[in-house]
Protein backbone atom coordinates (compact mmCIF):
# COMPACT_ATOMS: atom_id res chain seq x y z
CA UNK A 1 0.00 0.00 0.00
CA UNK A 2 2.86 2.59 0.93
CA UNK A 3 4.42 1.76 -2.57
CA UNK A 4 1.59 2.63 -4.24
CA UNK A 5 1.01 6.00 -2.19
CA UNK A 6 4.52 6.77 -3.27
CA UNK A 7 4.29 7.28 -7.03
CA UNK A 8 1.88 10.02 -8.28
CA UNK A 9 0.34 7.93 -11.20
CA UNK A 10 -2.01 4.82 -10.67
CA UNK A 11 -3.67 2.35 -12.62
CA UNK A 12 -6.82 0.55 -11.45
CA UNK A 13 -4.88 -2.43 -11.17
CA UNK A 14 -1.43 -3.68 -10.88
CA UNK A 15 1.28 -1.14 -11.41
CA UNK A 16 2.10 -3.45 -14.27
CA UNK A 17 -0.92 -1.53 -16.61
CA UNK A 18 1.72 1.44 -17.13
CA UNK A 19 3.24 -1.37 -19.36
CA UNK A 20 -0.18 -1.41 -21.90
CA UNK A 21 1.46 1.94 -23.86
CA UNK A 22 5.00 0.26 -24.18
CA UNK A 23 3.30 -3.31 -25.51
CA UNK A 24 0.41 -1.91 -27.58
CA UNK A 25 3.31 0.61 -29.55
CA UNK A 26 5.52 -2.58 -29.84
CA UNK A 27 2.59 -4.41 -31.66
CA UNK A 28 2.27 -1.44 -33.76
CA UNK A 29 5.78 -1.56 -34.87
CA UNK A 30 5.74 -5.34 -35.79
CA UNK A 31 2.10 -4.49 -37.35
CA UNK A 32 3.98 -1.51 -39.41
CA UNK A 33 7.37 -3.16 -40.29
CA UNK A 34 6.23 -7.34 -40.81
CA UNK A 35 2.68 -7.27 -41.63
CA UNK A 36 2.17 -4.06 -43.68
CA UNK A 37 5.80 -3.34 -44.63
CA UNK A 38 5.50 0.31 -44.21
CA UNK A 39 8.71 1.89 -43.54
CA UNK A 40 7.09 5.80 -42.99
CA UNK A 41 7.89 7.09 -39.54
CA UNK A 42 5.15 9.03 -39.39
CA UNK A 43 3.21 6.16 -39.67
CA UNK A 44 4.98 5.03 -36.08
CA UNK A 45 4.58 8.37 -34.88
CA UNK A 46 0.67 7.63 -35.21
CA UNK A 47 1.08 4.25 -33.21
CA UNK A 48 2.42 5.38 -30.96
CA UNK A 49 0.22 8.49 -29.62
CA UNK A 50 -3.02 6.28 -30.24
CA UNK A 51 -1.20 3.60 -27.66
CA UNK A 52 -0.84 6.53 -25.22
CA UNK A 53 -4.17 7.18 -25.73
CA UNK A 54 -6.00 3.50 -25.17
CA UNK A 55 -3.61 3.49 -22.06
CA UNK A 56 -4.71 6.18 -20.36
CA UNK A 57 -7.90 4.62 -20.26
CA UNK A 58 -6.54 2.17 -17.11
CA UNK A 59 -5.37 5.08 -15.27
CA UNK A 60 -6.98 6.28 -12.20
CA UNK A 61 -6.69 9.61 -12.86
CA UNK A 62 -6.79 10.65 -16.51
CA UNK A 63 -5.40 14.30 -15.38
CA UNK A 64 -2.46 12.90 -13.96
CA UNK A 65 -1.54 10.17 -16.84
CA UNK A 66 -1.11 12.59 -19.47
CA UNK A 67 0.81 14.97 -16.94
CA UNK A 68 3.39 12.39 -16.64
CA UNK A 69 3.27 12.07 -20.62
CA UNK A 70 4.21 15.61 -21.27
CA UNK A 71 6.82 15.82 -18.22
CA UNK A 72 8.21 12.74 -20.05
CA UNK A 73 8.01 14.80 -23.61
CA UNK A 74 9.46 17.77 -21.92
CA UNK A 75 12.84 16.25 -20.56
CA UNK A 76 16.06 18.34 -21.59
CA UNK A 77 17.08 15.04 -24.33
CA UNK A 78 13.81 15.41 -26.30
CA UNK A 79 13.94 19.05 -26.83
CA UNK A 80 17.57 19.03 -27.35
CA UNK A 81 17.20 15.62 -29.55
CA UNK A 82 14.36 17.28 -31.74
CA UNK A 83 16.48 20.43 -32.43
CA UNK A 84 19.36 18.50 -33.78
CA UNK A 85 17.53 16.22 -35.44
CA UNK A 86 15.69 18.98 -37.54
CA UNK A 87 19.01 20.74 -38.64
CA UNK A 88 20.79 17.84 -39.63
CA UNK A 89 17.67 16.31 -41.63
CA UNK A 90 18.28 19.90 -43.56
CA UNK A 91 22.17 18.67 -44.29
CA UNK A 92 21.56 15.11 -45.18
CA UNK A 93 19.05 16.06 -47.73
CA UNK A 94 21.20 18.63 -49.40
CA UNK A 95 23.77 15.72 -49.71
CA UNK A 96 20.99 13.70 -51.59
CA UNK A 97 20.71 16.46 -53.43
CA UNK A 98 23.86 16.86 -54.04
CA UNK A 99 24.55 13.37 -55.68
CA UNK A 100 26.70 11.84 -53.36
CA UNK A 101 25.51 8.36 -54.64
CA UNK A 102 26.32 9.04 -58.38
CA UNK A 103 29.72 10.52 -57.52
CA UNK A 104 30.22 7.29 -55.69
CA UNK A 105 28.83 5.07 -58.65
CA UNK A 106 31.00 7.30 -60.86
CA UNK A 107 34.01 6.11 -59.27
CA UNK A 108 33.37 2.64 -59.14
CA UNK A 109 32.80 2.58 -62.97
CA UNK A 110 35.68 4.66 -63.80
CA UNK A 111 37.95 2.48 -61.43
CA UNK A 112 36.74 -0.91 -63.78
CA UNK A 113 36.07 -2.89 -60.40
CA UNK A 114 33.74 -6.39 -61.23
CA UNK A 115 32.79 -9.58 -58.89
CA UNK A 116 34.10 -9.06 -55.86
CA UNK A 117 35.88 -6.06 -55.58
CA UNK A 118 33.08 -4.00 -56.77
CA UNK A 119 31.02 -5.68 -53.90
CA UNK A 120 33.67 -4.38 -51.23
CA UNK A 121 33.51 -1.00 -53.20
CA UNK A 122 29.69 -1.21 -53.09
CA UNK A 123 30.30 -1.47 -49.00
CA UNK A 124 32.88 1.54 -49.17
CA UNK A 125 30.51 3.26 -51.06
CA UNK A 126 27.31 2.68 -48.68
CA UNK A 127 29.36 3.70 -45.99
CA UNK A 128 30.66 6.79 -46.68
CA UNK A 129 26.94 7.94 -48.15
CA UNK A 130 25.55 6.77 -44.97
CA UNK A 131 27.66 8.96 -42.99
CA UNK A 132 27.46 11.79 -45.17
CA UNK A 133 23.55 11.78 -45.01
CA UNK A 134 22.79 10.33 -41.45
CA UNK A 135 20.21 8.24 -42.41
CA UNK A 136 20.62 4.06 -42.98
CA UNK A 137 16.82 3.63 -44.83
CA UNK A 138 17.72 6.27 -46.96
CA UNK A 139 21.04 4.74 -48.20
CA UNK A 140 19.47 1.55 -48.57
CA UNK A 141 16.11 3.09 -51.00
CA UNK A 142 18.97 5.14 -52.97
CA UNK A 143 22.04 2.53 -52.92
CA UNK A 144 19.73 -0.57 -54.08
CA UNK A 145 18.11 0.95 -56.98
CA UNK A 146 21.97 2.17 -58.39
CA UNK A 147 24.23 -0.85 -56.84
CA UNK A 148 22.59 -3.58 -56.85
CA UNK A 149 22.01 -4.32 -60.45
CA UNK A 150 24.78 -3.12 -61.89
CA UNK A 151 26.60 -5.03 -59.59
CA UNK A 152 25.07 -8.33 -60.88
CA UNK A 153 25.94 -7.54 -64.13
CA UNK A 154 29.40 -7.32 -62.94
CA UNK A 155 29.69 -9.78 -61.73
CA UNK A 156 28.95 -9.60 -57.60
CA UNK A 157 27.73 -12.48 -55.81
CA UNK A 158 23.62 -11.29 -54.92
CA UNK A 159 23.54 -12.23 -51.35
CA UNK A 160 26.86 -10.47 -50.65
CA UNK A 161 25.97 -7.34 -52.77
CA UNK A 162 23.32 -6.86 -50.70
CA UNK A 163 24.78 -7.88 -47.27
CA UNK A 164 27.49 -5.65 -48.51
CA UNK A 165 25.23 -2.67 -49.20
CA UNK A 166 22.95 -3.31 -45.57
CA UNK A 167 26.48 -3.29 -43.98
CA UNK A 168 27.53 0.43 -45.22
CA UNK A 169 24.17 1.76 -44.38
CA UNK A 170 24.66 0.18 -40.82
CA UNK A 171 27.83 1.63 -40.79
CA UNK A 172 27.25 5.22 -41.32
CA UNK A 173 24.47 4.95 -38.93
CA UNK A 174 26.31 3.92 -36.30
CA UNK A 175 29.33 6.44 -36.39
CA UNK A 176 27.60 9.10 -38.90
CA UNK A 177 27.40 12.18 -37.12
CA UNK A 178 24.45 13.58 -38.35
CA UNK A 179 22.53 9.86 -37.43
CA UNK A 180 19.58 9.70 -35.53
CA UNK A 181 21.23 6.76 -33.51
CA UNK A 182 24.36 8.81 -33.42
CA UNK A 183 22.97 12.12 -31.89
CA UNK A 184 20.54 9.45 -29.34
CA UNK A 185 23.08 6.96 -27.64
CA UNK A 186 25.09 10.35 -27.27
CA UNK A 187 21.97 12.72 -25.63
CA UNK A 188 20.91 9.70 -23.01
CA UNK A 189 24.16 9.80 -21.78
CA UNK A 190 24.64 12.49 -19.04
CA UNK A 191 28.06 13.50 -17.36
CA UNK A 192 28.01 12.87 -13.51
CA UNK A 193 30.73 15.09 -12.95
CA UNK A 194 30.11 18.28 -15.01
CA UNK A 195 26.49 19.36 -16.97
CA UNK A 196 25.28 18.13 -20.10
CA UNK A 197 25.66 15.08 -21.92
CA UNK A 198 27.98 13.25 -24.07
CA UNK A 199 28.99 15.29 -27.09
CA UNK A 200 28.65 13.70 -30.68
CA UNK A 201 31.85 14.78 -31.95
CA UNK A 202 33.56 12.62 -28.84
CA UNK A 203 31.59 10.26 -29.01
CA UNK A 204 31.95 9.86 -32.68
CA UNK A 205 35.38 10.35 -32.33
CA UNK A 206 35.81 7.65 -29.83
CA UNK A 207 33.71 4.70 -31.39
CA UNK A 208 35.78 4.64 -34.94
CA UNK A 209 37.92 2.12 -33.63
CA UNK A 210 34.87 -0.41 -32.58
CA UNK A 211 33.75 0.56 -36.55
CA UNK A 212 36.84 -0.39 -38.20
CA UNK A 213 37.46 -3.30 -36.24
CA UNK A 214 34.38 -4.86 -37.78
CA UNK A 215 34.54 -2.83 -41.43
CA UNK A 216 38.07 -3.95 -42.36
CA UNK A 217 37.63 -7.74 -41.77
CA UNK A 218 34.02 -7.57 -43.41
CA UNK A 219 35.68 -5.49 -46.29
CA UNK A 220 38.29 -8.29 -46.77
CA UNK A 221 35.32 -10.58 -47.18
CA UNK A 222 33.15 -9.11 -49.89
CA UNK A 223 35.93 -8.90 -51.71
CA UNK A 224 37.44 -12.14 -52.12
CA UNK A 225 33.76 -13.85 -51.35
CA UNK A 226 31.44 -11.38 -53.18
CA UNK A 227 32.15 -12.51 -56.76
CA UNK A 228 29.65 -14.84 -58.19
CA UNK A 229 31.97 -16.66 -60.84
CA UNK A 230 30.13 -18.26 -64.42
CA UNK A 231 26.58 -16.14 -64.24
CA UNK A 232 26.93 -15.73 -67.62
CA UNK A 233 25.84 -11.89 -67.17
CA UNK A 234 27.10 -9.37 -70.00
CA UNK A 235 29.76 -6.70 -68.08
CA UNK A 236 28.92 -4.17 -70.35
CA UNK A 237 25.08 -3.77 -69.74
CA UNK A 238 26.28 -3.53 -66.09
CA UNK A 239 28.72 -0.39 -67.06
CA UNK A 240 25.87 0.84 -69.27
CA UNK A 241 23.43 1.14 -66.25
CA UNK A 242 26.43 2.53 -64.03
CA UNK A 243 27.50 5.03 -66.85
CA UNK A 244 23.71 6.40 -66.81
CA UNK A 245 23.42 6.69 -62.95
CA UNK A 246 26.95 8.48 -62.58
CA UNK A 247 28.23 11.38 -61.78
CA UNK A 248 31.81 12.98 -60.41
CA UNK A 249 30.12 16.38 -59.72
CA UNK A 250 28.51 14.23 -56.60
CA UNK A 251 32.57 13.67 -55.14
CA UNK A 252 32.45 17.37 -54.87
CA UNK A 253 29.60 17.33 -52.05
CA UNK A 254 31.86 15.57 -49.87
CA UNK A 255 33.83 18.92 -49.02
CA UNK A 256 31.04 20.19 -46.76
CA UNK A 257 31.03 16.43 -44.89
CA UNK A 258 34.48 17.19 -44.44
CA UNK A 259 33.69 20.37 -43.06
CA UNK A 260 30.94 19.39 -41.12
CA UNK A 261 33.16 16.66 -39.23
CA UNK A 262 35.89 18.91 -38.61
CA UNK A 263 34.14 21.82 -36.85
CA UNK A 264 31.81 19.52 -35.33
CA UNK A 265 35.90 17.99 -33.49
CA UNK A 266 36.72 21.35 -33.24
CA UNK A 267 33.64 23.37 -31.65
CA UNK A 268 31.97 20.13 -29.62
CA UNK A 269 28.82 21.05 -30.61
CA UNK A 270 26.81 19.57 -33.44
CA UNK A 271 24.54 22.61 -33.73
CA UNK A 272 27.74 24.98 -35.10
CA UNK A 273 28.54 22.06 -36.98
CA UNK A 274 25.41 21.29 -38.88
CA UNK A 275 24.96 25.13 -39.72
CA UNK A 276 28.61 25.20 -41.55
CA UNK A 277 28.39 21.87 -43.37
CA UNK A 278 25.21 23.04 -44.20
CA UNK A 279 26.25 26.83 -45.43
CA UNK A 280 29.51 25.15 -46.94
CA UNK A 281 27.31 23.11 -48.61
CA UNK A 282 24.96 25.38 -50.13
CA UNK A 283 27.86 27.34 -51.26
CA UNK A 284 29.72 24.68 -52.74
CA UNK A 285 26.90 23.14 -54.61
CA UNK A 286 25.77 26.41 -56.15
CA UNK A 287 29.27 27.17 -57.49
CA UNK A 288 29.70 24.31 -58.64
CA UNK A 289 26.12 24.21 -60.64
CA UNK A 290 25.27 21.01 -58.52
CA UNK A 291 22.42 22.48 -57.14
CA UNK A 292 20.38 25.72 -58.02
CA UNK A 293 18.96 28.13 -55.85
CA UNK A 294 15.72 26.45 -56.15
CA UNK A 295 17.04 23.71 -54.65
CA UNK A 296 17.34 25.23 -51.51
CA UNK A 297 14.21 27.01 -51.30
CA UNK A 298 11.42 27.64 -53.36
CA UNK A 299 7.44 27.33 -53.91
CA UNK A 300 5.82 24.91 -56.87
CA UNK A 301 1.82 24.63 -56.99
CA UNK A 302 1.41 26.08 -53.82
CA UNK A 303 3.80 24.35 -51.60
CA UNK A 304 7.47 24.56 -50.45
CA UNK A 305 9.93 23.05 -52.18
CA UNK A 306 13.98 22.67 -51.54
CA UNK A 307 16.05 20.89 -49.61
CA UNK A 308 15.63 22.98 -46.43
CA UNK A 309 11.75 21.73 -46.06
CA UNK A 310 12.50 18.84 -47.38
CA UNK A 311 15.16 17.88 -44.66
CA UNK A 312 12.74 19.18 -42.19
CA UNK A 313 9.77 17.07 -43.43
CA UNK A 314 11.55 14.01 -43.23
CA UNK A 315 12.28 14.24 -39.97
CA UNK A 316 8.83 15.65 -38.74
CA UNK A 317 8.21 11.60 -38.27
CA UNK A 318 11.00 10.92 -36.37
CA UNK A 319 10.31 14.12 -33.74
CA UNK A 320 7.18 12.45 -32.96
CA UNK A 321 7.82 9.22 -32.98
CA UNK A 322 10.28 10.44 -30.21
CA UNK A 323 8.02 12.55 -28.72
CA UNK A 324 5.42 9.43 -28.03
CA UNK A 325 8.51 6.93 -26.90
CA UNK A 326 9.48 9.82 -24.69
CA UNK A 327 5.05 10.01 -23.30
CA UNK A 328 5.23 6.17 -22.66
CA UNK A 329 8.90 6.29 -20.94
CA UNK A 330 7.16 9.45 -18.79
CA UNK A 331 4.52 6.94 -17.81
CA UNK A 332 6.76 4.23 -16.99
CA UNK A 333 8.76 6.58 -14.57
CA UNK A 334 5.65 8.38 -13.23
CA UNK A 335 3.80 4.63 -12.42
CA UNK A 336 7.16 3.42 -10.52
CA UNK A 337 7.79 1.06 -13.16
CA UNK A 338 11.22 2.13 -14.50
CA UNK A 339 12.67 2.41 -10.33
CA UNK A 340 11.24 -1.20 -9.93
CA UNK A 341 13.50 -2.34 -13.33
CA UNK A 342 16.48 -0.02 -12.26
CA UNK A 343 16.57 -1.66 -8.77
CA UNK A 344 16.22 -5.23 -10.25
CA UNK A 345 18.89 -4.41 -13.03
CA UNK A 346 21.26 -2.77 -9.69
CA UNK A 347 21.21 -6.19 -7.34
CA UNK A 348 21.18 -8.48 -10.19
CA UNK A 349 23.74 -10.73 -9.57
CA UNK A 350 25.23 -9.51 -13.41
CA UNK A 351 25.25 -6.24 -12.32
CA UNK A 352 27.71 -6.98 -9.61
CA UNK A 353 30.97 -6.32 -11.72
CA UNK A 354 31.95 -3.72 -14.43
CA UNK A 355 31.38 -6.44 -17.52
CA UNK A 356 28.27 -7.52 -16.32
CA UNK A 357 27.19 -3.72 -16.24
CA UNK A 358 28.83 -3.68 -19.56
CA UNK A 359 26.04 -6.63 -20.76
CA UNK A 360 23.21 -5.11 -18.98
CA UNK A 361 23.73 -2.30 -21.37
CA UNK A 362 24.24 -4.46 -24.43
CA UNK A 363 21.52 -6.99 -24.03
CA UNK A 364 19.00 -4.86 -22.31
CA UNK A 365 19.15 -2.25 -25.88
CA UNK A 366 19.44 -5.35 -28.25
CA UNK A 367 16.17 -6.56 -26.55
CA UNK A 368 14.75 -2.81 -26.81
CA UNK A 369 16.04 -2.98 -30.66
CA UNK A 370 14.23 -6.33 -31.84
CA UNK A 371 10.90 -6.11 -29.97
CA UNK A 372 10.80 -2.30 -32.08
CA UNK A 373 11.76 -3.89 -35.23
CA UNK A 374 15.35 -2.97 -35.05
CA UNK A 375 14.25 0.86 -34.77
CA UNK A 376 17.16 1.65 -33.08
CA UNK A 377 17.04 5.30 -32.30
CA UNK A 378 13.98 4.69 -30.37
CA UNK A 379 14.97 1.70 -28.65
CA UNK A 380 18.12 3.56 -27.51
CA UNK A 381 15.59 6.51 -26.33
CA UNK A 382 13.78 4.50 -24.81
CA UNK A 383 16.57 2.27 -22.78
CA UNK A 384 18.96 4.86 -22.75
CA UNK A 385 18.18 6.42 -19.47
CA UNK A 386 18.12 3.13 -17.75
CA UNK A 387 21.31 2.21 -18.72
CA UNK A 388 22.71 5.41 -17.94
CA UNK A 389 21.57 5.19 -14.14
CA UNK A 390 22.63 1.54 -14.13
CA UNK A 391 26.21 1.93 -15.39
CA UNK A 392 27.06 5.63 -14.12
CA UNK A 393 26.91 4.00 -10.40
CA UNK A 394 30.16 2.16 -11.92
CA UNK A 395 31.27 5.21 -13.42
CA UNK A 396 31.40 4.35 -16.64
CA UNK A 397 32.55 7.06 -19.08
CA UNK A 398 29.16 8.38 -21.40
CA UNK A 399 31.17 7.87 -24.22
CA UNK A 400 31.52 4.52 -23.41
CA UNK A 401 27.82 4.13 -22.66
CA UNK A 402 26.70 5.47 -25.54
CA UNK A 403 29.28 3.02 -27.49
CA UNK A 404 27.68 0.19 -26.16
CA UNK A 405 24.44 1.15 -27.03
CA UNK A 406 24.68 1.70 -30.51
CA UNK A 407 27.27 -0.86 -30.72
CA UNK A 408 25.06 -3.82 -29.90
CA UNK A 409 22.26 -2.03 -31.63
CA UNK A 410 23.81 -1.89 -34.65
CA UNK A 411 24.99 -5.72 -34.84
CA UNK A 412 22.31 -8.86 -33.94
CA UNK A 413 19.09 -7.30 -34.10
CA UNK A 414 19.69 -5.63 -37.77
CA UNK A 415 19.85 -9.01 -38.71
CA UNK A 416 16.52 -11.09 -37.04
CA UNK A 417 14.75 -12.10 -40.23
CA UNK A 418 11.46 -12.01 -39.23
CA UNK A 419 11.62 -8.44 -37.25
CA UNK A 420 14.19 -6.55 -38.80
CA UNK A 421 12.88 -3.38 -40.60
CA UNK A 422 16.20 -2.91 -42.40
CA UNK A 423 15.81 -6.39 -43.84
CA UNK A 424 12.42 -6.22 -45.08
CA UNK A 425 13.34 -2.79 -46.58
CA UNK A 426 16.49 -4.43 -48.38
CA UNK A 427 13.49 -7.55 -49.57
CA UNK A 428 11.36 -5.07 -50.79
CA UNK A 429 14.14 -3.03 -52.58
CA UNK A 430 15.34 -6.38 -53.78
CA UNK A 431 11.50 -7.57 -55.05
CA UNK A 432 10.96 -3.73 -56.78
CA UNK A 433 14.07 -4.82 -58.74
CA UNK A 434 13.14 -7.80 -59.76
CA UNK A 435 10.43 -6.58 -61.78
CA UNK A 436 12.47 -4.27 -63.63
CA UNK A 437 14.84 -6.22 -64.14
CA UNK A 438 14.81 -10.00 -65.55
CA UNK A 439 18.20 -11.03 -63.93
CA UNK A 440 17.46 -9.85 -60.14
CA UNK A 441 17.32 -12.86 -58.40
CA UNK A 442 14.88 -13.43 -55.04
CA UNK A 443 16.86 -12.95 -52.20
CA UNK A 444 16.18 -15.27 -49.02
CA UNK A 445 15.88 -12.85 -45.52
CA UNK A 446 18.33 -15.48 -43.88
CA UNK A 447 20.43 -15.25 -46.54
CA UNK A 448 20.85 -11.90 -46.22
CA UNK A 449 21.56 -11.82 -43.22
CA UNK A 450 24.24 -14.48 -42.95
CA UNK A 451 26.12 -12.15 -45.98
CA UNK A 452 25.85 -8.94 -43.77
CA UNK A 453 29.24 -9.12 -42.34
CA UNK A 454 29.80 -5.88 -40.93
CA UNK A 455 26.62 -6.48 -38.40
CA UNK A 456 27.73 -9.79 -37.43
CA UNK A 457 31.22 -8.93 -36.91
CA UNK A 458 30.38 -5.44 -34.80
CA UNK A 459 28.15 -7.53 -32.50
CA UNK A 460 31.75 -9.99 -32.28
CA UNK A 461 33.51 -6.87 -31.62
CA UNK A 462 31.81 -5.12 -28.58
CA UNK A 463 31.31 -8.62 -26.83
CA UNK A 464 34.94 -8.69 -27.05
CA UNK A 465 35.30 -5.54 -25.75
CA UNK A 466 33.39 -6.02 -22.53
CA UNK A 467 34.95 -9.40 -22.50
CA UNK A 468 38.62 -8.20 -22.48
CA UNK A 469 38.13 -4.57 -21.36
CA UNK A 470 38.91 -2.99 -24.46
CA UNK A 471 37.93 0.62 -24.92
CA UNK A 472 36.70 0.46 -21.35
CA UNK A 473 36.43 4.39 -20.18
CA UNK A 474 35.73 6.28 -16.59
CA UNK A 475 34.60 9.49 -15.82
CA UNK A 476 37.37 11.71 -14.30
CA UNK A 477 36.79 14.63 -11.56
CA UNK A 478 36.10 17.05 -14.39
CA UNK A 479 34.24 14.47 -16.86
CA UNK A 480 37.62 13.66 -18.50
CA UNK A 481 38.06 10.26 -19.95
CA UNK A 482 40.16 7.89 -18.12
CA UNK A 483 41.21 4.72 -19.36
CA UNK A 484 41.44 1.24 -17.35
CA UNK A 485 39.79 -2.21 -17.44
CA UNK A 486 38.85 -1.10 -13.81
CA UNK A 487 37.80 2.35 -12.22
CA UNK A 488 40.75 2.18 -9.83
CA UNK A 489 42.99 1.32 -12.58
CA UNK A 490 42.16 4.13 -14.79
CA UNK A 491 42.26 6.67 -11.87
CA UNK A 492 45.32 5.61 -10.98
CA UNK A 493 46.68 5.91 -14.51
CA UNK A 494 44.59 9.29 -14.68
CA UNK A 495 46.64 10.69 -11.48
CA UNK A 496 49.94 9.63 -12.47
CA UNK A 497 49.27 11.42 -15.72
CA UNK A 498 48.17 14.47 -14.01
CA UNK A 499 51.47 14.88 -11.25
Amino acid sequence: MEEKKKYELEFRGSYLFALIPLILFVLGCILFFVVFKTYNMMDLCTGGFAALMIGSLFSKKWAVYWKAVVTGMQSRLVAELTAILLLVGMFGKLMTRGGVAQGFVWLGDKLGLQGGMFTGFAFVATCIIATATGTSIGTLFTAFPILYPSGLLLGAHPAFLAGAILSGAIFGDNVGPVSDTTIVSAQTQQYMNKDGFADIAGVVGSRMKYAFAAAIPALIIFCIFGGAKGTGLSAADGAALLEANSDPKGLIMLIPVAILLFTAFKTRSIYIAATWGILSGTAIGLVSGIIVPADIMSVQDGALQGFLSDGVNNMIGTVGYNYAVAGIVGVLTASGFLDKVINALTNSKLNQTVPGTEWICGIGLMISSIVLGSANGPAILMYGPIAADISSKKKLHPYRRANLLDGFGSGLPVLVPVTSAFIFICISCVNGLMEEFSFVPALNPINLAAHTWHCILLFVVFAAAVVTGWGRAFEGPNGEVMKGKTYEEALEKFEAAQK
